[in-house]
């Protein structure tokens, strides 16, 4: 078969969970609301700790880095999905989709990376509180911060550059929500089994250990809490990292079902919305979870709210 991209012009064309959904108008309602609340949430969020100097600490630096990637890379995607079923027209070029792997691929791991860095930030500051500007320096916070972004971005250029270098000549039509590197490959008319088994190893090379280090974290985390007497400070941890836990398992796990799995064990509509999981459901609760019910938080968005929108607020 003559590849059918060796001509400029051709374009794929993205059938996602909007076009394959029983209910299109009502699922594209609830996602855009969900975009809109991602987008707010974490704008808002990062803005606070930007502006705060008291929120300049390590805890929240790493939580506005968060914000920054859920804000991102729900915009790379949902918007154009949105736009796409309203408009009727699916088609992406080659080139916009090279770029939309490769940077859901550099947020998606610069996230992963970041979230176990989290982890052991909240491990330090319960388990070692005595020692934590020890270890949790500056130097060493952004340390962390810059490998997770230097990690996403050469493991992306990588997976990118070798996925557009394969010929597609079968159907045009990718079922998926976005680009991504599984439902690409299925349109490849050349033998791609050694790439995928490269793709399914460096995926357990790049999600298992993040993951691991995220719960060996928090079990430790719970232990130390759990020999503590208060009770009121126990309830508080558990609540805590079983919500930081909730939204490392929806994150994790469609990563994994994505990345490591066989195909065969996932269908493309399954596919399509784990895709919705980690592009927005997460984004949108990862402010809601780590950070919008913290005290301090909560005082800072006061702060800035009262500075900026109500001036005049200490005359009354």
């Amino acid at each position: 078969m003559e590849p059918w991209n060796s001509t400029l012009g051709n374009a794929f064309i993205l059938v996602g969970i909007l076009d394959d959904s029983g209910y299109p108008e009502l699922l594209c309602a609830v996602i855009t609301v969900l975009y809109i609340l991602a987008l707010t949430s974490n704008g808002l969020l990062l803005l606070v700790i930007t502006v705060d100097a008291q929120l300049h600490v390590p805890m929240y630096i790493l939580l506005g880095q968060l914000s920054l990637m859920d804000f991102f890379i729900t915009s790379i995607v949902i918007p154009k999905a949105v736009m796409d079923f309203l408009l009727k027209d699916n088609t992406i070029s080659l080139g916009g989709c090279a770029l939309q792997i490769f940077l859901a691929l550099t947020l998606g791991g610069a996230e992963d990376l970041l979230l176990a860095f989290m982890a052991y930030d909240r491990y330090v500051a319960i388990c070692h509180p005595l020692n934590y500007m020890i270890f949790m320096r500056p130097s060493i916070c952004w340390l962390g911060v810059a490998t997770s972004w230097i990690l996403g971005f050469l493991s992306a250029l990588g997976y990118t550059i070798h996925t557009m270098q394969y010929p597609f000549c079968k159907s045009r039509k990718i079922k998926h929500l976005f680009c991504e590197i599984p439902p690409l490959l299925k349109l490849a008319c050349a033998d791609t089994s050694t790439y995928e088994l490269m793709v399914y190893v460096m995926g357990v090379a790049f999600l298992i250990p993040p993951l691991a280090a995220i719960l060996a974290s928090y079990t430790l985390i719970l232990f130390t809490v759990l020999s503590k007497p208060s009770n009121e400070g126990r309830k508080k941890a558990l609540v805590t990292c079983s919500s930081h836990l909730t939204v490392v398992g929806l994150y994790y796990g469609a990563l994994t079902v994505m990345y490591i799995l066989p195909n065969s064990y996932i269908s493309p509509k399954q596919e399509s919305i784990l895709s919705v999981f980690y592009t927005v459901v997460t984004p949108t609760l990862n402010p809601l979870i780590y950070s919008l019910r913290n005290k301090e938080v909560s005082g800072a968005l006061r702060r800035v709210l009262g500075k900026w929108l109500l001036p005049t607020q200490s005359n009354f």
